[in-house]
């Protein structure tokens, strides 16, 4: 499967323009999973293709806003299996403060 289609990687690109322009954080829009608990929610990539901001939950009890690569996310692969890192097909994106809220009450961005 394809991490980012070229939809959404217009819809990142955008919000890029827009989060330089205006100084705002911008709303995900695409949703990144991979082994038992990490999911990445991603705002924006910038123009190098590679750098993407948002929302990461790892799985060790942390949920922080910032950067992760590209290229590294799609090197990794997920024991017992070699499971690579996936994208949500089914979600339909929100604000980071949505997000933000969802893991305050569940510890986790799982499940979101």
């Amino acid at each position: 499967m394809k991490l980012i289609t070229d939809a959404i990687l217009a819809k990142l690109k955008a919000n890029h323009a827009k989060a330089n322009e205006t100084g705002e954080t911008q709303p995900v829009v695409l949703k990144l999973f991979g082994g038992s608990s990490m999911t990445w929610l991603i705002t924006e990539i910038e123009d190098d293709g590679d750098r993407m901001w948002g929302l990461c939950d790892i799985g060790h009890g942390c949920c922080e806003f910032g950067t992760i690569s590209l290229s590294e996310l799609k090197a990794l692969k997920f024991p017992p299996f070699n499971l690579p890192v996936e994208r949500d097909r089914h979600f339909r994106g929100g604000s980071v403060d949505e997000f933000n809220k969802y893991y305050e009450e569940h510890n986790s961005l799982n499940g979101c």
